[in-house]
Formats: structure tokens, sequence, C-alpha cells
């Protein structure tokens, strides 16, 4: 993925560059390997050659990545920025994504994630986003990087794997960056949603059904939970047999009340759950939200709202404070309808929620304001700690059951 790209390296620490450039070129990669901004700025604006992408680190000794960037962006349209950051500059790195960066890293990181992200911004930028628009990463948070690195882990391996996740929350785009990254990627990924399958048996072991045309690919079973007993017990002697593919599943967040219910079996669960990987509902990554309303607009903008600029502040703190009940595929939906319903330049809070202005005179009662108060710094708290739940109740400086009730009081689920 990397062979023949131009990397411009914007690092002035010696054992980090030497590492990057290193790395880098046996990945085929032609790396210019830049410690100054002032010397960055020149080479990135007037290149010898197409620059396919920047890695530059935020802290640097004439200046700062930031300051590079955002001198880049008033004089034109620079190349995809990669951000390398410390914890304490998250923030600093999150605002640069909102003014255009493409991603950021955070240090220490491990390099088949750091390659990975990398590799993704220099594939065709102008390729469309892979299901209804929707970018191969679940955002910027702690909680959506510990899902990188649990992708990247899956996908060097073989056995089954189980995607849990509610609603929206992005579990068909895991998969398929799974097949993507393993050996398996030249073999097909075939994906069969049970909830939208009338007869699930068909559908997987009919004569042209997955098991049939998969071969040594990936099967994606979605749903999981919808199969019969009869269809758990003959996936089970397919597991058992000879299928040369891998099987990645996903499911709700209620699997184990299936499996008390008897609805499951607990033997296809543990067959299933060799590795696992949670997804946090959106609720509780309020900057993914935010990063995945933006990747969004750059792609819908265009075509249902020509004449809208940008996203106001008070949208961005109204999606910050939203339930999101429908995840990813609910703030789509919203976006789609406040782009072709917005009267003005930037998009508003009204926008997205029209819902609101049935009674724009309400004020919230106190008990009200508090909840919604403790609300916040409870996501607040999650997302710091990656969805941590005793972490985070270390950082409320609460009792861990206590969160959990209260959590449970606003509606909020745990990862």
């Amino acid at each position: 993925m990397l062979r023949n790209r131009h990397i411009v390296l914007v690092e002035d620490d010696e054992i980090m560059g030497g590492s990057l450039l290193q790395r880098l070129e046996l990945e085929g990669a032609q790396v210019l390997w830049l410690k100054q901004m002032v010397r960055a700025l020149g080479a990135i604006r007037t290149p010898q050659k197409p620059i396919d992408a920047v890695i530059c680190d935020i802290g640097l000794p004439d200046g700062s990545g930031e300051e590079l960037f955002s001198t880049l962006v008033r004089t034109g349209t620079p190349p995809p920025f990669l951000f390398i950051t410390g914890q304490g500059g998250i923030g600093q790195a999150v605002r640069l994504i909102k003014s255009g960066a493409a991603d950021y890293v955070t240090k220490p990181f491990d390099m088949s994630v750091f390659l990975e992200r990398l590799s993704l911004l220099v594939s065709d930028r102008d390729k469309p986003f892979a299901d209804d628009d929707f970018p191969p990463l679940l955002g910027v948070s702690p909680a959506a990087r510990k899902i990188e690195g649990l992708i990247a882990k899956a996908a060097g391996e073989s056995h089954a794997a189980l995607i849990r996740g509610g609603p929206g929350t992005g579990k068909d785009l895991v998969a398929r960056r799974i097949h993507d990254l393993s050996d398996r990627s030249a073999a097909p990924f075939v994906a069969v949603n049970l909830a939208r399958e009338a007869d699930a048996e068909m559908a997987l072991f009919g004569s042209d059904g997955a098991f049939e045309v998969v071969s040594e690919g990936t099967l994606f079973i979605n749903a999981v939970s919808k199969m019969g007993a009869k269809a758990q017990s003959r996936l089970l002697e397919r597991l058992d047999g000879r299928f040369e593919g891998r099987l990645i599943a996903a499911c709700g967040n209620d699997l184990e009340d299936l499996i008390a219910q008897g609805r499951i079996t607990s033997e296809l669960f543990y067959r299933l759950a060799q590795t696992e990987i949670p997804i946090p509902p959106l609720n509780t990554r309020p900057d993914d939200a935010i990063w995945l309303m933006q990747q969004l607009f750059r792609k819908l903008a265009a075509r249902h709202g020509p004449g809208i600029e940008g996203i106001s502040v008070l949208c961005e703190d109204a999606v910050r404070a939203h339930d999101w009940p429908g995840g990813g595929r609910e703030l789509r939906a919203r976006l789609l309808r406040g782009l072709t319903m917005a009267t003005g330049p930037l998009l508003q809070p009204s926008d997205l929620f029209p819902e609101r202005l049935a009674d724009p005179d309400e004020i919230m009662s106190l008990v009200e304001a508090r909840e919604a108060a403790e609300k916040a710094q409870i996501i607040a708290a999650l997302d710091r700690t990656g969805g941590q739940i005793g972490e985070a109740a270390r950082l409320l400086r609460i009792a861990r059951t206590t969160l959990w009730e209260k959590m449970q009081k606003l509606g909020l689920s745990g990862p």
C-alpha cells in the first residue's frame, strides 16, 4: 500500500524519526525527513513531486505542527496530515481534525496500527466511502483507538471473531476492515444479515448460500442472535467440518440474556467469541460523534446541501449531548435531513433536531439540569478511559457500583 508513495516526515526526535524512516522505507515509501517547521513549510508548499501524506509531530523546535498545518491551509489545500501527539495533546489533535487534518495517533503507538492508518490516508482519497458514505474508521476517541488495536489483532488471526454493539455502531464496517487487513483479503467477503433474511438456513446453507460461495474468504454473519436452534446446530457442524474460510459474527449487547433464555447455545457463543470486539455506543463517545458528522458532512454537503458552508458550534454541542439511540445511522439520517432543510450557511441545532422546536420556551427543571450535567461528566469520563467503567469511576471519584447505577438510570449502556 505504501510502495512508491511520497511521504513527508516532520519529526525532530532522532530516535522516533529514525525508526519511522526505516520502517516506511522498508514498506517501499519514498520519505523526506524534515526536523523543523520552517523547512517543512517550504517543502510542502513547493514539493519536487506530489506528496501523498505528511506525518507530523505536533511539538517542533521552531513552532508546532498546528502552526504548520494552519499556515498551509490559509494558502491552499495541503496533503493529508497524520499527526503524532502525546496524551496531553489529544485535545489539540482533535481540534486539528475539525480543521481538516486527516488523522492522528498518540504515543506510544503500535506500528501495525500506525501503518494501517497511514495506508488509509494514501489510498485513493476520491474513492467514495463504502457503506452509504461512512468512513472506514470509527472515530478519534480513546475507545475508537482501542477498537483499532483489536481490529489489527483480529486481522492477524484465523479463528472466529464476535463483534458486539448496538444499532448503528459500525459492526459491518469493523468486519470488513478485519477482512481487508487479513491474509484473506484477496478471497471473497460474504456478508449475511439475518435480520433481513426470511430463511436463515437457506441464506447460509442453501445451494447458493453463503457457505457455498465464501471458499477461503471471510463469512460475516450479522444479527447472529436471529438464528434458530436448527441453524445454530448446522453452523456448529460446519465449523467442526472442513470449513476453509474465516467466520466473523455480530450481535447486540443482549447476548447473555439470550443465552440465559436458551435462545442461543453457550457452545455457539464460546465458539464465536474466541476473539471479541465490543463497540461502545456512540453516546459514550461524543468526540467520535463530532468526528463522524464532520466526515459525513464533507461527503454529503456537495450533493445535498451545496449552499451549506459548515457546521455551527451550537450544532456540535447539540450533537455531543444527544443520546444517539440509532448510532451512526441516525446521525447520517439527521445530517441528510438538516442539509436539505437548512436555510442559513451553517447547520444549526434545529436543522438536525427539529423536534426541539416543539416547545422553545420549555425550561429544564433543576432535577433535569442536574441529571444532564451528571450525564455529560459520565460521558466525558467514559470517553477518556475508552469505556472502562472502573477507570471512569476513579476519575469521577465515586464507587464503580454507583457509576453503574447512574449509567442505568441515565440510559447509558456499558462497553
